[in-house]
């Protein structure tokens, strides 16, 4: 099968003198080497692609594919991670993960957990702030943990995001408001442990992999997953494998197969929990395009705990694609 692989390589955009959290969720070269290398051994013969303007290119010379391996989270708006499956459907090509939908509610968190409700399934108390006047109508008690709506990688989080009191609650706000031009999202604050869910399948097919708690390192920024702490994982991170037996687990493995679900999730990714202050599990958010670098990236670390080779993750995601492929 001649599959193409589309991403968004963290060097083109420093290149362009884009600044690095805010590339923070694009890929390195090791993790594309390390698909392509992967797909040559299923018996795929892959082709690089790159970026969104890059498929445009080359879908205007007329290039098709039997697949597409997208990984490509594109730079702006809240529709960035669904232009290359928007793309890829206006010609027929199919490609692997999440749709132009799940990946745009996906990736607005207030949408998301306004929509997880509906299903369900158990989110913190939560607002979306959109100027600094919002910030001083907040009707949540504190403390409060605040984020960009729509960021992945730990982007705007650093240990300011726990706040304490009203006064905090709108600096920082305004901070983010400036800093991400987008709305900031408020929710309660879960001190409990920090789990994220592998899956891997569609619909009725979907599978948990297993549970992976994060535990942060005295070195580490102390209470929250964030950028820095997302970027230096190997000296400030320590990743353990969940015990399924524990019910806290068990509850978090339930959540996230439901929520999954709900949104119509597609192949492989995760699902983010946290533990509140009375002990139960609280959605945090999904992620429909996962990080899959072997090493550094929690799914893949997921799986190597379980004892799931990375040629086999790459497998069952292909699997997954194909099989949607043959039923379209």
């Amino acid at each position: 099968m001649r599959v193409g692989i589309t991403y968004d390589l963290r060097q083109d955009y420093l290149d362009m003198g884009i600044g690095e959290e805010a590339s923070g969720e694009f890929d390195r070269p090791d993790t594309i080497d390390a698909i392509e290398r992967t797909l040559v051994s299923l018996g795929h013969s892959p082709d690089r692609i790159g970026n969104v303007r890059r498929l445009v290119t080359r879908l205007a010379r007329g290039e098709r594919w039997d697949m597409v391996f997208n990984i490509a989270e594109g730079l702006t708006g809240f529709g960035r991670e669904s232009q290359v499956p928007t793309l890829l459907e206006a010609y027929d090509i199919p490609y692997t993960f999440s749709g132009p939908l799940e990946a745009a509610l996906t990736l607005h968190k207030g949408i998301c957990n306004r929509l997880m409700r509906s299903f369900g399934v158990p989110v913190p108390d939560f607002s979306v702030v959109t100027s600094t006047e919002d910030a001083r109508c907040v009707e949540l008690p504190f403390p409060l943990f605040a984020k960009p709506v729509a960021e992945g990688t730990g982007k705007g989080i650093d240990a300011d995001s726990i706040v304490r009191d009203r006064e905090q609650l709108v600096a920082i706000c305004r901070r983010l408001l400036d800093r991400f031009c987008q709305p900031v999202l408020v929710e309660s604050f879960l001190p409990g442990r920090e789990l994220t869910v592998g899956i891997v399948g569609t619909g009725a097919a979907a599978r948990a992999i297993g549970a992976l708690e994060i535990v942060l390192l005295d070195e580490a920024e102390r209470g929250v997953y964030s950028y820095v702490n997302k970027e230096r994982c190997e000296e400030l991170v320590h990743y353990r494998l969940a015990n399924d037996d524990e019910p806290l687990v068990r509850e978090a493995i339930e959540v996230s197969l439901r929520a999954w679900r709900a949104l119509g999730c597609r192949d492989a990714g995760r699902v983010d929990l946290r533990e509140d202050a009375q002990g139960a599990i609280r959605f945090l958010e999904v992620n429909p395009l996962a990080g899959l670098n072997p090493e550094h990236s929690d799914l893949p670390i997921l799986c190597r705990l379980m004892g799931v080779p990375y040629e086999r993750l790459i497998g069952w995601i292909m699997e997954s694609a194909s099989a949607r492929a043959r039923s379209a």
